[in-house]
């Protein structure tokens, strides 16, 4: 996740070194980081690699228990972090926030809806034990694009539903997210929540409240 806004401006930075880097495909990563503060699924933390820059909000994708905490990353190559982000190595320290945040996960029968880096918060929720009776509809275009699939694909009690308009492979739905969203049976007395691009969010509420899902059901967290 990355963005500016307030809420990166009044935190202390705690110095933390990364403990493993997981490259996923060409340009997106997992890093791993020292874990100084215990964390709830959903939260986010802010990172820099200077006190004096502009901080970058990235949500946490490992699982409360797990002894180090993790981000998932996307490298924009124009972006102002994530390039040099992808240039550290293991051992290098970089300034980071406590956990923040509103996106919890909780125990009962949601519907999770990520499209690219946005599953990072379902990814911590399903590695902390809030997996069970979860349908997680996620988008993208080509295989590795969906992280962590083999994970979701696996796990009893989890309805997992990769969509994409361009792969027709078994496991997959042929067509885009929202065209999920547009002509499935869902349960629209249950919680939404969204986590991707401002696009994919404001176009995924808007066919929820169309289909009957209340507004205030609808719980959304966008990736810049």
């Amino acid at each position: 996740m990355q963005a500016v806004n307030s809420m990166t401006e009044n935190h202390q930075y705690h110095t933390t070194n990364i403990t493993k880097i997981h490259r996923l495909s060409e340009d997106a990563f997992v890093f791993y980081f020292q874990k100084l503060f215990s964390f709830k699924p959903g939260e986010v933390v802010a990172l820099t690699l200077h006190q004096q820059e502009p901080a970058r909000l990235y949500s946490i994708c490992s699982g409360v228990n797990e002894s180090d905490l993790a981000i998932l990353f996307k490298v924009k190559p124009d972006g102002f972090l994530t390039p040099r982000l992808a240039q550290k190595t293991v051992g290098d320290l970089v300034f980071m926030s406590k956990p923040f945040g509103a996106f919890y996960g909780t125990q009962n029968s949601d519907y999770w809806i990520a499209a690219g880096t946005g599953i990072a918060p379902f990814h911590s929720m399903t590695k902390s034990g809030l997996v069970q009776n979860k349908t997680l509809i996620y988008g993208g275009r080509e295989p590795g694009s969906f992280y962590f699939h083999e994970v979701f694909k696996n796990i009893d009690g989890l309805n997992y539903i990769p969509c994409s308009s361009t792969l027709k492979q078994d496991g997959f739905y042929e067509g885009r997210l929202t065209a999920y969203l547009k002509s499935e049976p869902l349960d629209i007395r249950q919680n939404f929540f969204l986590c991707g691009s401002a696009e994919m969010v404001v176009q995924s509420r808007d066919v929820l409240i169309d289909r009957g899902v209340k507004y205030e059901n609808i719980i959304s967290e966008i990736y810049f």
